[in-house]
């Protein structure tokens, strides 16, 4: 029984795999999974998403638009704030030259395309300034001038900043960067201007955005710890004698999450405050998910497995069925309901 191997501390054979590369998954066993699922939805830390890319000009890698292409891209009308044509900024001022920046680039190996999206953009003063300050930040932890060239763009929900870095540093050479700190350490940057700026974010702020959350049509926090509750099958049990459960807020977010997806067919009920969901291959779903627009169909895809999720949530419920039957012929603490 898995959950009586869990606790024993098997390992299944597909839980840290990805592609030949061994990934680290989430613990699928043990008590205090969701100890702290309060502190890690209620922190007050002001939270910056930062997606990467870096785009080679030529070369069997290469699959991108071209540099100009992306740049008349980024200008299209009515992105500002103002609904105004968009202007490129860099370091120097507010009015960059794309054309410049375009040409003094061609003979480069590659450039970064970086989005910054803090989460509370709407209410900084100045996103260009926080952009140059976070570049300065950016130039100093690499030990190199950098030549880049920016826009902030106010047309989606999340407004964001698009900032392209030439991939030369100061001497000419090909500019490399740690991918830590291209998934880690430039977002910890970010994060730490926004909270200068603005504080720790509001207890009553960061319950509001959780409410949203809950009907939200993307991966979100929530999702997190519902992924952090699964055991090995995708069974969630948020049932109030449960052990090791965090407090009634958090646990009242996620209950009203899986509701939602149970309404979208993303997840099946298997009992009261209880349900199932397709865990998938692990790390899948995440990975996926934070490519997302806002279709539904895609957190389908996103939050579970592509292909038979219904039926192997069927086959969960029934596994778990069977367990629960032969849970009171069994001495002993190894066994969870």
């Amino acid at each position: 029984m898995l959950r009586a191997a869990n606790a024993a501390g098997y390992v299944t054979s597909h839980s840290g795999l990805s592609g030949r590369h061994a990934v680290r998954a989430h613990s699928l066993f043990g008590r205090g999974r969701l100890s702290f699922a309060r502190e890690r939805l209620f922190s007050p830390a002001r939270r910056v998403t930062v997606k990467a890319r870096i785009v080679r000009h030529k070369g069997r890698a290469f699959r991108s638009a071209p540099l100009s292409a992306h740049l008349a891209y980024l200008k299209l009308d009515g992105v500002t704030r103002d609904g105004e044509p968009a202007r490129m900024f860099n370091a120097r001022g507010d009015q960059a030259g794309e054309a410049a920046f375009e040409k003094e680039g061609r003979g480069d190996r590659h450039h970064f395309r970086f989005i910054v999206s803090p989460e509370d953009a709407a209410d900084m003063v100045d996103l260009k300034a926080f952009t140059r300050d976070l570049m300065r930040h950016m130039e100093a932890d690499l030990s190199t001038r950098l030549e880049w060239i920016a826009v902030d763009h106010w047309n989606t929900d999340n407004p964001h900043v698009h900032v392209l870095v030439r991939g030369v540093d100061d001497t000419g050479a090909d500019l490399v960067i740690s991918r830590d700190y291209i998934g880690r350490g430039l977002r910890s940057r970010a994060e730490e201007l926004v909270a200068l700026e603005l504080g720790p974010k509001p207890e009553h702020e960061i319950g509001s955005a959780l409410g949203k959350e809950i009907t939200a049509d993307r991966w979100t926090r929530l999702d997190h710890e519902i992924r952090m509750a699964a055991d090995e099958v995708g069974a969630v049990d948020l049932r109030q004698d449960v052990p090791g459960l965090p407090d009634r807020q958090a646990v009242g977010l996620m209950r009203g999450r899986l509701r939602y997806l149970e309404r979208l067919g993303l997840a099946t009920a298997a009992g009261p405050n209880e349900w199932m969901v397709d865990s998938g291959p692990s790390g899948s779903c995440e990975s996926s998910a934070r490519a997302v627009t806002s279709s539904r169909p895609c957190i389908g895809r996103s939050l579970f497995a592509v292909g038979s999720a219904r039926s192997r949530i069927t086959r969960s419920i029934a596994s778990v069925t069977h367990r629960r039957s032969s849970a009171a012929s069994l001495t002993g603490g190894c066994m969870m309901s």
